[in-house]
């Protein structure tokens, strides 16, 4: 059984906080469903996405995975997002502060 997104969420912002970064839901998705996109700032200010991967990288255990996506700038950013809301506008964005986004999504290659 799949984890609803809000406590995907809960559980994302958790972590973090506990492991002394920052976190911040920045759009509210579908609670049950909603799909998450995963803003990660390093502390130098680069920007990463990380989206729901494709149906191709299900993990078995009902568990989210992430993959990452080439943005070229903010303008990119805000593009990508304009787009994820005129086909699906339930999805969420996350924002978490660090270096290792591995240690809190599981990200999986391209």
């Amino acid at each position: 059984m799949r984890v609803t997104s809000d406590l995907f969420v809960s559980q994302l912002l958790r972590r973090v906080f506990a492991d002394g970064g920052f976190a911040a839901v920045e759009r509210h998705g579908a609670e049950a469903a909603g799909a998450i996109f995963v803003l990660v700032r390093a502390r130098d200010g680069e920007v990463t996405l990380f989206s729901p991967a494709s149906q191709t990288h299900s993990a078995d255990d009902g568990g989210r995975r992430f993959m990452r996506e080439a943005l070229a700038d903010a303008d990119a950013l805000e593009r990508r997002l304009a787009r994820e809301a005129r086909f699906d506008p339930d999805f969420w964005v996350v924002e978490i502060e660090t270096a290792a986004p591995e240690t809190y999504l599981d990200i999986v290659d391209g």
